[in-house]
């Protein structure tokens, strides 16, 4: 372990090495090996770093088969020395989003006993899946204060290696995932816990920790949250909506809902209003329509008319008319649409028509005998209708 900074002293930012060797993996990645590195690579739940081996930048950090693998953008000069720089934001943010990890972890075990199956450290927020499956408001606003109570308190973060001996001396929140080279990680009367991943020395570093939501998942409880930093940009990103909706609004904050509220009631009245107003229209359209057709069989092409108007349409002319039979057609966009309908008192296969008309727009459809639709590439309604009329003739 002595060629891992990043155990040695979470905190390096800056070392020198040697350059072993570097070489492309199986994809044709260039990466580098070193003598020691403060480059954490990806494992236990916590990203790799980034930053820079001699102004070159390492995008990815990897541990294969013990060696640790420094991927760069492009190739080394060999034979210098290395002067190696870790992204210290990145690294400090995964630190107290890893440490804040094991305290909420830790209180959802001491408050509830639900203990912690898995972690995942996001860019943006952090999940833990818990062994249980419901999680209540209460419940989390408990296990919140507990976890800030901690932090607040600035207790020590220990780390230690420790042999299989001396396991017995510690109440491990979760089993280990090995038997040697066994790192635990301790805050003192709160959380004991195997990891190899870094956090810094004290909780009070971690800042602050707050539970965004959590949603059921199979038999099991995910729940997002951020620590640290992260707490204050998602604090400033929603200061910036809460802002903007303010303005809208037209209201302050603490009114806000009922503002929403109201308009939200609005918006279903106008909609029931649009509703009436177009089944007026529908009707005056119907009566028109029926009005114009002097045939048994009475047609009409629209534009961008969805499937669902047409139908509507459809059944109200029927109704009226029950001795025809109409073809509504309507150009859409990239595609012709078409609906079949006939009164009770005519006569005619609409399926047998659907199908004939449906072969000279290369298209699908369906329905019954009393109504039909369909759709398929486009062409002039009007070309359609004479077309479809013409077979029907």
């Amino acid at each position: 372990m002595e060629n891992k900074l990043y155990y040695q002293d979470g905190y390096i930012k800056n070392f020198s090495a040697e350059l072993i060797t570097q070489k492309e993996d199986e994809s044709g990645r260039i990466y580098a090996i070193l003598s020691q590195t403060a480059f954490y690579p990806t494992g236990g739940g916590q990203p790799f770093d980034t930053g820079f081996l001699n102004g070159v930048e390492v995008v990815d950090v990897e541990e294969v088969g013990g060696e640790i693998r420094h991927y760069i953008k492009e190739e080394l000069t060999e034979g210098n020395r290395i002067e190696g720089s870790i992204n210290w934001a990145r690294r400090f943010d995964h630190m107290q989003q890893h440490a804040g990890q094991h305290i909420l972890s830790a209180a959802f075990e001491e408050q509830y006993g639900y203990k912690t199956v898995s972690f995942h450290l996001g860019k943006d927020t952090l999940t833990i899946d818990l062994d249980t499956e419901n999680l209540g408001a209460v419940e989390a606003e408990k296990v919140e204060e507990l976890a800030n109570q901690v932090i607040l308190e600035n207790r020590p973060i220990h780390t230690k290696w420790v042999g299989e001996d001396e396991l017995k001396q510690y109440r491990l929140r979760k089993e280990l995932s090995v038997s040697n080279n066994i790192r635990i990680v301790i805050i003192p009367d709160f959380d004991y816990n195997g990891c190899g991943g870094t956090h810094p020395n004290s909780t009070a570093e971690v800042g602050s920790l707050k539970i965004l939501g959590w949603e059921r998942q199979k038999k099991m409880v995910r729940v997002e949250f951020v620590c640290g930093k992260r707490v204050l940009n998602k604090l400033g990103q929603k200061h910036e909506v809460i802002k903007e909706l303010t303005a809208m609004l037209n209201a302050p904050e603490q009114e806000m809902s009922s503002s929403v509220t109201r308009l939200l009631d609005q918006k279903k009245e106008l909609e029931k209003t649009i509703e009436k107003m177009k089944d007026q229209l529908l009707k005056f359209e119907a009566d028109e329509i029926i009005g114009s057709g002097k045939n048994d069989i009475v047609s009409r092409v629209f534009q961008n008319r969805s499937i669902q108007e047409l139908q509507k349409l459809a059944r109200l002319l029927v109704s009226t008319a029950e001795d025809k039979i109409f073809l509504l057609a309507s150009e859409n966009e990239d595609k012709l649409q078409f609906v079949f309908a006939k009164g009770k008192n005519s006569v005619g296969n609409l399926k047998v028509l659907s199908q004939r008309a449906l072969s000279i727009i290369d298209g699908k459809g369906g329905g019954n005998e009393m109504l039909v639709q369909g759709g398929g590439k486009w062409i002039p309604g009007e070309e359609f209708i004479q077309k479809v009329t013409g077979i029907i003739q």
